[in-house]
Parts: C-alpha cells; structure tokens; sequence
C-alpha cells in the first residue's frame, strides 16, 4: 500500500509538467487515462486504472486535474441530423486588423462548434450547426457578418457528413 500512495505521488508530479509555452504536458499515464477514456468516455476509474497501473482514486484525481486544465473533455457526441439540426456548414471568415476578437465573438455564439485561426486563403474557420438554411443564413448574414473588422465569409455547406471521429488517441 504504501509503495503505491509513493508510486502515485510520483505519478502526480510527473503528470503536472508544463511546455514551454504553460500549457499542461501530459505524461505517459495521463496520456493513457486519455486514450482510455477516449475509447469509452463511461469506462469505470477502477478498469481505467487497473489498465494504467493506478488506483481507482488515482485515475479520479488525475482525470479531475486533465478536465480542470482543459486538456480534454468528457461528452456525449450526437449526430446533428439526429437531434434536428437539418444544416452544417464550415465559414470561411477573412478580417481586416486582430482576429481576436472576430475568434472571442464567434466562441460566444451557441450555433458554432469550432473556431480556428488560421494561415490561407482565410483568418477563420468557423463550424456552425443550423436548423436549417434559414437559421443558417441568419447567423451567417445577421451575426457573422455584422462583426466589427469581418471582410468576406465563404461557406461550405455539408451535403453528407462520412465520417466524424475523436479517436485520434494520444501519439
């Protein structure tokens, strides 16, 4: 018992390494935690564990500590079509000046899934999920657009989605 409270002060502190920049860099514990969850997001923190090396305690306060530090999260994926959101469409969004804060007001706007700065033919990509063409042209016409510093948007809108997965695992 307690070459495992050791073992697992150690791991605690191995786990709690930061990159240069300050964001959390994960250990191989915590990466496999990671994996693990990502295979069953419901999975028991005593298999999690058991598959890790770890205590069921362990395994809690370590997958408390990823969530508080954002490096994952934990939630249930839906099919949009399945739960009446009829359209989604990928923005491309080109700003005059910071991107900033066009990024922060998509971020506040509950229709976009995914923001990203990027380097291209656009400042911005923006997943939105819609209703319908309706809804879609609104946000896109009415919110997006009306941003302060927005200078051009192109939307790509789905057809059919083949395939969205988050089991890119760890690497």
């Amino acid at each position: 018992m307690h070459s495992e409270l050791v073992a697992s002060r150690n791991a605690e502190q191995r786990d709690s390494r930061e990159s240069r920049n300050g964001t959390p860099h994960p250990d191989a514990v915590s990466l496999a935690i990671i994996e693990q969850l990502q295979e069953d997001g419901r999975r028991p923190y005593a298999a999690i564990g058991k598959a890790v090396g770890l205590s069921e305690a362990a395994v809690r306060q370590r997958v408390q500590k990823l969530l508080d530090q954002g490096v994952m999260q934990i939630v249930a994926v839906t099919d949009p079509l399945t739960v009446g959101f009829r359209r989604q469409a990928m923005v491309g969004i080109n700003v005059e000046g910071d991107l900033e804060p066009v990024a922060d007001a998509l971020t506040t706007m509950p229709e976009v899934e995914y923001v990203v700065m990027t380097a291209g033919s656009f400042d911005i990509l923006a997943e939105i999920v819609c209703e319908d063409d309706d809804h879609l042209l609104d946000v896109i016409n009415k919110r997006i657009r009306a941003l302060s510093g927005v200078r051009s948007t192109e939307s790509f809108v789905y057809l059919k989605l083949k395939k969205q997965t988050y089991m890119w695992g760890t690497r």
